[in-house]
């Protein structure tokens, strides 16, 4: 595969719910406003993509006892995810703070929804399932018609080399083959700042990685293989899933599945 010089460096993944009676409202105002005025006409925000989780995959989430989806692991029913250029994360963050709170400001927020997990990650690695496959820059513009997030939380005193050592170089050179997942990406948090709406902190934000693994079939479909890689990580010893979620993408431009969340 060619190397060329666009790279994804970091990305911001923020996971909300609409207040119940405002599903319709909230994701129009996301989709034909705030996704662009909010995040795609910043700069070196190079690729922009929500996914939707209904009632059914919610049901698919485990564990219960998740430290990301609070109250409950169902908490969370979309997710948008965007690519920030590599080495010029503080100049889009620097700019996305301000831009925030100038929407705010000017009447452009959404009050009636609650952040379960926004939060921005750099890039640590990418695993692929194929020789030649569709790289990770073009996967967010790429039609796949599924995607599963995992976040790890390390158990105390393992690092991320020594959990890299099983996961990516053992377990997922098995684990990818043959699989609808065509590839994992890794990502590490960035510390955590205030911002015009209100937003959770993140725990032990120093031993959680987030994995987002993108499918050639619908999520359901595959289920079981990452109910799998649950039971493994936690026999590996090394670390535990904290939230594992099943989504699908948006229908851009409707109100698909704004009637299926709950």
């Amino acid at each position: 595969m060619q190397d060329y010089p666009v790279k994804v460096g970091s990305m911001l993944f923020t996971m909300v719910d609409p207040h119940r009676g405002h599903e319709i409202a909230y994701n129009r105002w996301y989709e034909r406003d705030h996704f662009y005025a909010g995040c795609m006409v910043g700069p070196w925000l190079f690729a922009g993509r929500r996914w939707v989780a209904t009632r059914a995959l919610k049901n698919l989430r485990y564990p219960e006892d998740s430290t990301i989806a609070r109250p409950s692991v169902r908490a969370g029913s979309y997710v948008a995810i965007y690519w920030i250029h590599a080495g010029h994360h503080d100049e889009h963050h620097e700019w996305a703070g301000q831009q925030a709170r100038w929407l705010y400001q000017n009447g452009r927020g959404f009050n009636e929804r609650t952040h379960v997990h926004t939060l921005m990650y750099t890039h640590d690695w990418t695993r692929y399932r194929d020789a030649d496959p569709v790289p990770l820059e073009l996967a967010l513009d790429h039609p796949y018609p599924g995607m599963v997030s995992i976040a790890i939380e390390r158990r105390e005193g393992v690092d991320q080399p020594t959990f890299d050592a099983w996961f990516r170089d053992q377990y997922l050179g098995r684990c990818l083959t043959g699989s609808p997942a065509a590839l994992c990406a890794r990502w590490s948090p960035v510390p955590q700042r205030d911002g015009p709406m209100a937003i959770p902190r993140v725990e032990r934000t120093e031993q959680l990685d987030l994995h987002l693994f993108f499918l050639d079939r619908p999520p359901e479909a595959t289920w079981d293989q990452f109910t799998a890689l649950g039971r493994d990580v936690e026999r590996s010893g090394l670390a535990r899933v904290v939230f594992a979620s099943p989504w699908m993408p948006t229908l851009v431009g409707t109100d698909r599945y704004t009637d299926e969340l709950w």
